[in-house]
């Protein structure tokens, strides 16, 4: 790699010079995502299209340069954790909505545009973006694609994979490529822009993504429901699932973390309870009133003590707020927090969240339970304190187990936030040793100089 001095004049000659970071200031700034590790990259190139993205990559793939993209940096699983003397791609200039098609029920949109934008977007024309991770005011749609984002809504409609019709990206030698568009079916050669979501920026960067949208539902509803025991309400949900009361989203909470969110926001949950699970249904007002009913009637089966609907859209945005404020809010009761990302069937849920509560003890480390757990995806946060290497090291064992436990029950390792390299070291405990091979030899295909993201996903670059 050349001197920082050199580097420096030459990406000043590849784009504007004043979108180039140098400075030790500049780079803190992007030292870290939301994991705790902070490495300074030796530059942050903010480019404003794929052109200036072609021209940057070229460049650093002639000279062996780690190039690592990012969007907001709200990968929980280190995906946009630096490397030593790499260079940053901060692709948040590339935030167009091209298009919006209402008559083929897809947009254009370029990979820097912040999810909730296009979420508005879409529904001021009366259509509907479903994906929305809890970061949805500040992450980017290339960032979602890359990880393949899910949220509260995947119970329903799925995670952002079930939304990608195509992409465009550049790959590591400058060239562009494409694949998908407007058209609903594809069935022409390997389906690149599956191979790409979910890649975490190890094999291109994604420019353009042409997403699929649905119409929007013409009712909604959010209802909360109060249970004095975790047990019962991780049974509700599975039992919710299996007795068809289609819930649109399906969250848990324990009594850790509502406490951690009452002590940020102040706006009256009860802190005694043990669980309580975060419930909304929309679509047509007949059937969103079956399954209110429906839901209301189970989770009483199951012990709620107090079942409440939202008066208006307000309250219910209200409370959807509160869950979304999560990460905040349990980072004001430890120093460091690992949101952990365990996936397993919907029917192992009571399983899961037992063997967590479990891991936890065993361990002596503080975990709160929540999640999306309608479609089965569980966020144990741990908090913890990465000052005390004593602690991070029974952190570590917790995260190492739970992992295991999620595929002991028959789930994944990422259901949404990806491996990156908080859990590059056990890729293979979920694929084995050739399946983790065939995943190297396609990064190998894509990136033979391996600069995209090396690090990620696995641990040999």
């Amino acid at each position: 790699m050349p001197p920082i001095s050199g580097l420096y004049r030459d990406l000043a000659g590849l784009l504007d010079r004043r979108r180039v970071l140098t400075g030790r200031e500049d780079l803190l700034a992007y030292a870290n995502d939301a994991t705790p590790a902070r490495v300074l990259p030796a530059a942050v190139v903010v480019p404003v299209d794929g052109a200036e993205i072609a021209a940057v990559l070229r460049y650093a793939d002639r000279r062996c340069i780690p190039v690592v993209p990012r969007g907001a940096g709200t990968s929980l699983s280190g995906g946009a954790t630096p490397l030593p003397g790499s260079i940053v791609l901060d692709l948040k200039r590339l935030d167009r909505i091209v298009e919006i098609d209402k008559a083929n029920l897809m947009a254009v949109v370029e990979c820097g545009v912040v999810t909730q934008r296009f979420q508005a977007a879409v529904e001021d024309v009366g259509l509907f973006y479903p994906p929305d991770p809890q970061s949805l005011s500040v992450c980017t749609m290339g960032g979602n694609v890359a990880t393949r984002a899910g949220g509260p809504r995947g119970v329903k409609y799925g995670t952002t994979k079930d939304y990608v019709l195509g992409l465009e990206a550049v790959l590591p030698d400058g060239s562009l490529t494409g694949y998908g568009g407007k058209s609903v079916k594809m069935s022409s050669g390997y389906d690149l822009a599956r191979l790409l979501t979910g890649s975490e920026g190890t094999l291109a960067v994604i420019t353009r993504i042409m997403a699929r949208l649905l119409p929007l539902p013409p009712a909604r509803q959010t209802m909360l429901a109060i249970f004095p025991e975790l047990d019962p309400a991780a049974q509700c949900v599975a039992d919710l699932m299996a007795e068809g009361a289609g819930p649109c989203a399906l969250e848990l909470l324990d009594r850790v973390l509502v406490n951690c969110i009452e002590d940020f926001l102040h706006m009256g949950l009860p802190r005694e309870v043990e669980a309580l699970l975060l419930i909304e249904v929309d679509g047509y007002p007949a059937q969103v009133e079956r399954d209110s009913r429906l839901i209301e009637d189970l989770c009483r089966r199951y012990g709620s003590r107090e079942v409440t609907v939202a008066a208006d859209a307000k309250e219910a945005e209200s409370l959807w707020r509160a869950r979304r404020a999560l990460l905040p809010a349990v980072s004001l009761r430890a120093p460091t927090v690992l949101t952990e990302d365990a996936t397993v069937p919907r029917s192992r849920v009571p399983e899961m969240v037992r063997a967590i509560r479990r891991i936890a003890r065993a361990n002596q480390v503080e975990v709160g339970v929540c999640g999306h757990a309608g479609d089965g995806n569980l966020h144990p946060a741990i908090l913890a304190d990465r000052r005390d290497p004593e602690l991070m090291g029974r952190v570590a064992r917790t995260v190492a187990e739970i992992g295991r436990e999620a595929l002991k029950l028959g789930g994944t390792l990422s259901g949404e936030h990806g491996i990156g390299t908080h859990k590059a070291a056990y890729l293979e405990w979920e694929f084995g040793p050739p399946g983790v091979e065939l995943m190297r030899r396609i990064k190998k295909a894509f990136d033979p100089n391996g600069i995209m993201n090396p690090g990620k996903i696995f641990t040999d670059g």
